[in-house]
């Protein structure tokens, strides 16, 4: 006993060392952000981490001098909206390939997942001539479609999870008399929760916070999101607000630190639920 409690120390030891280690490196980014967005002057260059000296005006100047509201709300329009039609079909597609059999199933599975390996940016010029064609460019429509198209690629995940789910509770469900769509909602549906927060987590991180198709399709400046606007802002006219630049980016992780703390809930409940049903 006495060899063994020394080398148990050492191990807890080392892994809360390692766990402390990744953390400070994990987190000192985000800690580098919000200092430079207290720091005066425009310069994200400093001898130290903290400020000499802390300010608040530079979250001021995001509102006074751009349309940093305009761009929150264009953000977070689209996000929500995309979030909800995502997670559903991301669902659907998934149930339907966890429950149904038919011919070419796994073929089409494989395509799915052959293209979700590929880069999103490989099929910019065709969802361009596409939008185009359609007189949809520069519109938020636009951006949601795109959004919203490209989620089944996710499939897997959610197919995988309802694979999980004991097939006797659907047996039973349609012996009942309930319908495909009945079945989904009020039986697989509940006992999700965990994998349906995970995927709307995911897709709202994913659609408030990017650039590429946002910059592809968005041009003017009243349909302009967080993510081209904040571009834009330190790449045009010689900007040099650069202080101002990490403001917005501090009021960006707002929404999506929100987010998770509020659906973490919901994500361990949903565990232990299904620890129970187990």
């Amino acid at each position: 006993m006495g060899g063994v409690k020394p080398k148990k120390i050492v191990s807890i030891t080392s892994v809360y060392s390692f766990l402390i280690i990744v953390g400070v490196i994990s987190i000192y980014p985000a800690i580098w952000v919000i200092m430079s967005s207290l720091r005066v002057g425009g310069s994200l260059f400093s001898e130290s981490l903290i400020p000499r000296q802390a300010t608040f005006i530079h979250y001021k100047e995001l509102f006074a001098k751009y349309d940093f509201g305009l761009w929150y709300l264009n953000s977070l329009k689209i996000s929500v909206i995309s979030t909800i039609f995502m997670t559903i079909l991301i669902l659907l597609t998934g149930y339907i390939f966890s429950t149904f059999r038919f011919g070419g199933r796994k073929t089409l599975m494989s395509t799915l997942l052959v293209l979700g390996l590929f880069p999103s940016f490989m099929s910019m010029i065709a969802v361009y001539i596409l939008l185009n064609m359609m007189n949809l460019l520069d519109t938020h429509l636009a951006v949601i479609i795109v959004y919203v198209a490209g989620s089944p690629v996710f499939f897997l995940f959610a197919k995988s999870y309802f694979d999980t789910i004991p097939k006797g509770l659907v047996e039973a469900a349609r012996i009942d008399g309930a319908n495909h769509l009945g079945v989904f909602f009020r039986i697989v549906a509940p006992l999700s929760t965990p994998m349906i927060v995970y995927m709307a987590l995911l897709s709202f991180t994913g659609t408030f916070t990017d650039f590429i198709f946002a910059r592809l399709v968005l041009s003017s400046t009243e349909t302009k999101t967080l993510a081209v606007g904040l571009y834009d802002m330190i790449t045009t006219n010689f900007s040099n607000d650069f202080t101002v630049f990490a403001a917005g980016c501090v009021l960006i992780a707002i929404p999506i630190t929100l987010l998770f703390m509020i659906m973490q809930r919901f994500l361990v409940d949903g565990l232990t639920a299904g620890g129970e049903k187990g």
